[in-house]
């Protein structure tokens, strides 16, 4: 009897689930990285506290122990610059923490943003290294500056989609998506949320490890149906029920943040991009079709439900990404689910057989390397070509005087 090319496929992947496959906690327990299971609520049984007199304070520097380089990125809560530590020659990225009014000190999400950075250690969470102080000069009314210093990575995703030279392949998708989704499943197992999941946030470098950054929206869970703002996520990642006005939400937001960013990888550009609140709201429906008591239980009863008018349509996510891949159209069903409780979560993502079918995903050391590309370095890139062909425009429409 002729066998189906499902059983084939179920056949090989039974077969690699008892030869290799490991469950996301076991992965994490043979790794390096703390293992989920290991609470950030909670101290390490081995650890105790030196006596007082005896406590060495480690972790602060001062901002000339870095040569600053280029700018890396900018944006609402800091910039970030390239840097050459003196002391060991490596280089790092630094980003200023924004300070608005000194009188009232460091603005409460950088201070945020350390305290759940410095809890957290994983493979896929860029790792906070130091504290950069530059004190400035009363005297000259020199405004003093903190800066966070982290590795410095080659790439972040939006600027590598960005970058004309790179044409991302099926295993390399798969294994930059396994590792945000590996990441991920860290953060909401110990109860973080990141709140802006983004192409820009996810950093890569040439050694093929992708780290989630730009913690400074991100938050510890403290209690079921705890309202939090809904003024989170970048827009053209933010899901349905934030526009609508939710406020008690779930590590559900990330996972839809993370579907854009997996339509993104496959599409090469972002595939909701909205022009205001409205408008992003109306894309997300014309995909992944109008609410329904059925598709998003509750929905009319949202704070600002009430003031969006829209067409009713049907849904279209399969439709629209099975030119990719049948398992990648499916798994991005399960990220653009309207309906926040049913939407996946990263530990059911992780065992989808998107990853499990071949081409699987690749060995990150086996990636090709880029020439840096970031976010602001695509956008000056841009300028520039633009300013040149505005040059060269002008030049030949230059009116000749006779």
């Amino acid at each position: 009897m002729k066998r189906t090319p499902m059983e084939d496929v179920n056949d090989e992947r039974q077969s690699k689930q008892q030869q290799t496959r490991r469950t996301p906690h076991e992965e994490a327990a043979h790794s390096t990285s703390a293992s989920p299971a290991y609470s950030i609520h909670s101290a390490s049984p081995a650890y105790r506290y030196p006596p007082r007199n005896s406590r060495h304070y480690a972790g602060c520097s001062k901002l000339s122990d870095y040569d600053m380089e280029d700018k890396l990125g900018e944006g609402t809560f800091g910039e970030v610059h390239k840097a050459r530590n003196r002391l060991n020659g490596q280089l790092v990225a630094l980003k200023r923490i924004l300070m608005h009014n000194e009188k009232e000190g460091v603005p409460i999400t950088a201070i945020r943003e350390i305290k759940i950075l410095k809890q957290l250690r994983h493979k896929n969470i860029v790792p906070l290294s130091d504290i950069a102080v530059d004190r400035g000069d009363v005297a000259k009314k020199e405004r003093g500056s903190i800066y966070m210093v982290f590795p410095y990575m080659d790439h972040d995703l939006a600027g590598l989609l960005d970058n004309p030279a790179v044409r991302l392949s099926t295993p390399q998708i798969k294994t930059y998506l396994k590792q945000l989704l590996e990441g991920t499943a860290y953060l909401h197992h110990n109860k973080i949320l990141h709140r802006d999941m983004k192409a820009a946030n996810l950093l890569i470098n040439n050694e093929g490890i992708l780290q989630i950054a730009d913690f400074g929206l991100a938050r510890g869970v403290e209690e079921e149906n705890k309202e939090y703002t809904s003024c989170v996520v970048t827009r053209w990642y933010r899901p349905p029920e934030l526009f609508l006005g939710e406020r008690r939400y779930t590590t559900a937001i990330d996972m839809w943040g993370i579907g854009c960013v997996f339509g993104e990888l496959l599409r090469g550009k972002p595939i909701l991009q909205g022009i205001d609140d409205l408008d992003q709201l109306k894309r997300i429906f014309l995909l992944c079709g109008s609410p329904t008591q059925e598709n998003m239980p509750g929905w009319n009863k949202l704070q600002d439900a009430g003031s969006v008018k829209f067409e009713p349509s049907s849904r279209r996510v399969i439709e629209e990404f099975k030119k990719y891949d049948t398992y990648a159209a499916d798994l991005m069903d399960r990220f653009l689910t309207l309906d926040p409780l049913r939407r996946i979560t990263a530990l059911e993502a992780l065992d989808h057989d998107y990853f499990y079918t071949k081409p699987l995903p690749a060995d990150p050391m086996d990636l090709p390397k880029y020439e840096a590309s970031h976010e602001l370095d695509r956008r000056r890139a841009k300028q520039a070509a633009e300013h040149h062909s505005n040059s060269k425009y002008r030049k030949t429409n230059r009116p000749h005087h006779r």
